[in-house]
């Protein structure tokens, strides 16, 4: 009789300690699952959109954060300092230890202004500027950059026939595809913002495709040489204008050279009619003998003239002798 209420006492005991010990365990997952759902890090590069119940909360940044646990915070890290890259019309399929590039053919193939068909890759970079807007503002992110990334590439190239798609036109098409992506975003809300596309590979149908090279390298060395044409026009123009510049201003010293000597001619002139008006015989004898000296200065002779100036008599001189 007392050893079965002996047992009888000992299964009771038994039961409350195992599920003191269930509780115990329970609340020590419960702690543990708190903790781990009610923390979070954000690197450096990103910031975290935070959802209470789904409903929007708020953009934190870099470092450790606490949030409410078991999900009724929810918390979204966005790369927003990091440049993205989006690849269209061709993807990367690892074979064996390599990596090939494999076209996507419904992307790359377009139809151009003149209806040929061309094989367009590209590559379009893009930043988040408004996490929020990147999570929130329509269903699928994604999905929605890739059909207006398309959509745009498509709108230049069918405006192009395939040469300039394939050659002169293809910078161009570079340079106006970010601004055009970027109206479309804007319009949507969707806070990204294109910083370049670039066309990876632009080629004509396989078929043709060695005649449209031969185009495009044709076009490529008219482009090339109209630049050196423009090069050597831009060499020889500021020599040829600097040697006229050196011509006229040579005739100007000339010019003014000329007029001096002129305006000295005229100065004497005036100064000799007036002395001639003073005493006309004194002033002619005077101009006379100078001009008999000019004329007679290289003949190394001696010169016997005349009191009344009317002829003059040349004496060698008899001394010297050769």
């Amino acid at each position: 009789m007392a050893e079965n209420q002996y047992n009888g006492q000992s299964s009771g005991k038994k039961p409350k300690k195992i599920w003191v010990f269930a509780i115990q365990i329970l609340l020590i997952v419960f702690i543990l699952a708190a903790l781990s759902t009610s923390f979070y890090i954000v690197d450096g590069r990103e910031n975290s959109v935070v959802t209470r119940f789904g409903k929007y909360k708020g953009v934190y940044g870099p470092g450790l954060h606490f949030k409410l646990p078991f999900g009724i915070e929810k918390n979204y890290n966005v790369p927003t300092k990091t440049i993205q890259e989006a690849q269209f019309g061709f993807k990367f399929v690892k074979r064996g230890n390599t990596t090939e590039s494999v076209p996507v053919k419904e992307e790359s193939t377009m139809l151009t202004g003149d209806l040929n068909l061309v094989e367009v890759e590209w590559t379009m970079q893009y930043q988040i500027v408004d996490p929020k807007a990147y999570l929130f503002a329509v269903e699928d992110t994604e999905k929605t950059i890739r059909d207006v990334s398309r959509s745009v590439i498509n709108s230049l190239v069918g405006d192009r026939p395939i040469l300039a798609v394939i050659g002169s036109e293809r910078k161009t098409i570079q340079d106006e595809a970010p601004v055009m992506m970027n109206e479309t975003y804007n319009l949507l809300g969707m806070g990204i913002s294109v910083k370049a596309v670039n066309l990876q590979n632009v080629v004509a149908p396989e078929g043709v495709q060695d005649a449209f090279e031969d185009v495009n390298k044709a076009d490529q060395d008219m482009q090339r040489l109209i630049n050196e044409g423009k090069d050597a026009y831009n060499g020889e123009i500021p020599r040829i204008k600097g040697e006229a510049e050196k011509i006229i201003e040579v005739a100007k010293g000339y010019a003014q050279e000329r007029i001096n000597r002129a305006n000295g001619d005229v100065a004497r002139f005036n100064a000799v009619y007036q002395e001639y008006v003073k005493n006309p015989k004194v002033t002619r004898d005077r101009l006379y003998l100078e001009a008999m000296e000019e004329v007679l200065k290289e003949t190394g002779e001696t010169i016997i003239i005349d009191s009344k100036l009317d002829n003059f008599l040349p004496v060698k001189n008899l001394g010297t002798g050769n």
